[in-house]
């Protein structure tokens, strides 16, 4: 791994433009080496923090872009629950992206056959890769330690063949999703997560310090050959004992 980078912000307010920032500089890098920018996306929050941040930036040019989804609940694109459905209010409708560029789930599908068919296009998309190489994946994490859909003591956090799996039973509704799973994470050029909030700093103390028995399932991203980034707000850091970056507003990673 390429190393961890622990940054802390004063607030939100700071963090978004410097997530923008990380996203367009990667798109650049990865247009430059492969023509191409593939960027993994996540639901919650990170919808409306990414989507105001990155239409703010000059000149922003998604057309060799490819979108995928870290996960996706199993609803209707109209479902307020679909991450999908978001970002298409809130991004995809306001930016020029071929529809080449969007992998979405079909949800018309059982949960079984929407993960087989979003492995298909993933495979597709990445037909040199055993497991898909994506350039960045943007990660949230719950207060239980959570991200993607791989929850605590799940068995799904033990998958080592699946490039997308079904969950039919998440601790958290709606209980039908498909997720990437820890190789397609830790396969990753580039990670960042955006934990933000004093909701989180508990669970970010036992993530980023360890805790007795089992690694939490976000402890577990640990890009074999890749970066991985924490970005974080003072408020969800204010347990950690760690060293960590502190950056102020307008600075760039």
């Amino acid at each position: 791994m390429a190393g961890r980078r622990v940054v802390v912000f004063p607030s939100s307010v700071e963090l978004g433009p410097a997530l923008a920032h990380l996203v367009t500089s990667r798109a650049e890098k990865a247009i430059v080496s492969r023509g191409r920018f593939t960027l993994g996306l996540s639901g919650g929050s990170l919808v409306s923090m990414l989507s105001k941040e990155l239409l703010a930036m000059p000149d922003l040019d998604c057309s060799k872009w490819v979108f995928g989804f870290c996960d996706e609940r199993l609803v209707s694109f109209d479902d307020p629950e679909s991450t999908y459905g978001l970002y298409k209010s809130q991004f995809f409708s306001k930016v020029s992206i071929p529809d080449s560029g969007i992998l979405t789930i079909d949800p018309s599908l059982s949960v079984n056959e929407c993960a087989e068919d979003y492995t298909c296009k993933l495979k597709k998309a990445f037909p040199d890769d055993d497991f898909p190489v994506f350039d960045l994946l943007l990660l949230g994490m719950g207060p239980d330690g959570h991200t993607c859909s791989l929850f605590p003591e799940h068995p799904l956090l033990e998958e080592t063949k699946k490039i997308v799996a079904p969950i039919s039973d998440s601790p958290k509704p709606p209980p039908q999703r498909v997720t990437m799973t820890f190789p397609v994470v830790n396969s990753a050029r580039s990670v960042a997560f955006v934990s933000t909030g004093g909701s989180k700093a508990a669970v970010l103390k036992e993530v980023l310090e360890g805790r007795e028995g089992p690694a939490l399932p976000a402890a577990r991203v640990v890009p074999t050959n890749g970066e991985l980034f924490w970005l974080v707000d003072e408020p969800a850091a204010a347990s950690l004992t760690i060293p960590v970056e502190r950056l102020v507003s307008g600075a760039k990673l």
